[in-house]
């Protein structure tokens, strides 16, 4: 079996047993647009267009936090209680958090686990001369997350004061959506300084 598809079977069924009761039905359906199109472009430039193993792993990370966020609304991932159980510490109250700082981890994660198979597709597809992989990657990264804030703000307003208020997850910070896009380009240029030492 593909590689590829090994990690979409497993995947799919962790997507299936989360979409069974989700929080909020259309929390869910709006957060899993971008799942669902990642699956289907995957799948259909795999043919032509593959990438490494490495790059597969890295995106379907990303995919497994963002279908956890979908599943709770990100502002209710139960991460205190996940972490208790297992090493008996609440992030929260390690760090004395008010909010809620899933959304964060997962543009964090965006930049780090996306930035690599973004620079493999520049390397492997378009070739820029020098060091350009290394700098389009981050700007790919900064590019898209700022797309997203954009259409997480148009989605709010679909959605309306409460549907949408869970959808985008500021919980009162007027400063989130530049905060998650400063996560998002830090994790891209960690995982570009961590390529290029290991080229």
């Amino acid at each position: 079996m593909d590689y590829l598809y090994s990690l979409l079977i497993p995947f799919g069924i962790f997507w299936l047993v989360l979409a069974i009761r989700p929080y909020d039905r259309m929390v869910w359906a709006a957060e899993n647009l971008l799942t669902v199109a990642t699956v289907i472009a995957l799948v259909s430039t795999y043919p032509t267009w593959p990438l490494s193993d490495l790059s597969y792993s890295l995106i379907v990370a990303f995919l497994v936090l963002h279908t956890v966020g979908g599943h709770y609304t990100y502002v209710r991932v139960p991460y205190d209680e996940i972490t208790d159980a297992i090493v008996g510490v609440k992030p929260s109250k390690a760090f004395g958090w008010v909010r809620n700082h899933y959304d964060r981890l997962v543009h964090f994660a965006y930049g780090l686990l996306v930035a690599y198979p973004l620079f493999e597709l520049l390397e492997s597809y378009a070739q820029p001369i020098g060091i350009w992989s290394y700098v389009l990657s981050p700007a790919l990264i900064m590019a898209t997350s700022m797309i997203f804030e954009v259409l997480e703000w148009w989605m709010t307003e679909l959605l309306g004061a409460g549907q949408g208020a869970a959808y985008i997850g500021a919980q009162g910070d007027e400063w989130d959506a530049q905060k998650d896009m400063g996560l998002a380009a830090l994790g891209s240029v960690i995982a570009m300084i961590a390529t290029s030492s290991a080229g």
